[in-house]
């Protein structure tokens, strides 16, 4: 075969594989793309806002670039962030020991706990196709196993640090335009408006997880697998559609 045909096999396979990536991959993608156009959205929408209370208390606006990258937006981002990944945090480690009878976002009550080596396919019981720390019973074992928690979690208290930083350098900033002393990173955290922010967050993302897995034991979702099947009794618990 001349290279010219093969370079044509290859434009021909060229539009499939792109194809197959994008559905096999549409989940993350639709997600990244519409956390983006949420993103740039609120950034318009908060340079606007920004921009009318700076005329209102007679300063003048600032461009679309300086409010970006200032510290307004950046905590207005970080808080709704740590929120999100604090909710996932908890239910990565909550449901390893916490059950709910009826819901698939649960596992079946005599599960509970880290289950076995076997069940879990660790260690001796780890298989060709299993993750090369899967295999290994000392410090790269345990901390493959419990990795995406721990990953969770530490982006959760990187959030959180960049949500006080950012918090209360745009503390300070509002501070000094009228006029008013600015205040210490540590009396910030001990706040009401900080903890206010915060806690605001938190409580919407913990009732939204609490509403899926109550609300999923009574409530179905065809095709879903977030959903049990739909004609799945009310009291299967950890089945999935």
């Amino acid at each position: 075969m001349s290279p010219a045909q093969e370079t044509g096999g290859n434009d021909q396979r060229s539009p499939h594989r792109a194809r197959r990536f994008l559905r096999h991959n549409s989940l993350g993608l639709f997600f990244l793309t519409t956390f983006l156009l949420a993103l740039v959205g609120q950034a318009v929408a908060g340079h606007a806002e920004f921009n009318n209370q700076l005329v209102s208390d007679g300063m003048n606006p600032v461009g679309f670039g300086a409010y970006v990258t200032s510290s307004d937006f950046a905590v207005d981002v970080t808080e709704n962030w740590q929120s999100e990944y604090l909710q996932f945090f908890l239910y990565i480690f909550a449901t390893v020991w916490l059950v709910q009878r009826g819901s698939p976002e649960s596992k079946k009550p005599e599960q509970a706990g880290t289950e076995s080596d076997e069940d879990q396919r660790v260690g001796e019981y780890a298989r060709d196709d299993s993750p090369r720390w899967a295999a290994h019973k000392d410090w790269r074992g345990l901390v493959f196993s419990r990795s995406l928690g721990l990953v969770m979690g530490l982006v959760f208290v990187l959030s959180w640090l960049a949500q006080s930083v950012t918090g209360v350098a745009a503390h300070n900033e509002e501070q000094l335009r009228r006029l008013e002393a600015p205040t210490t990173w540590a009396h910030y955290l001990s706040s009401a408006e900080f903890w206010s922010r915060t806690l605001q967050n938190w409580q919407s993302e913990l009732l939204a997880v609490a509403s899926m897995a109550i609300l999923a034991i009574y409530l179905r979702q065809r095709g879903s697998p977030e959903s049990k099947p739909v004609g799945a009794s009310h009291s299967a618990t950890g089945v999935e559609g």
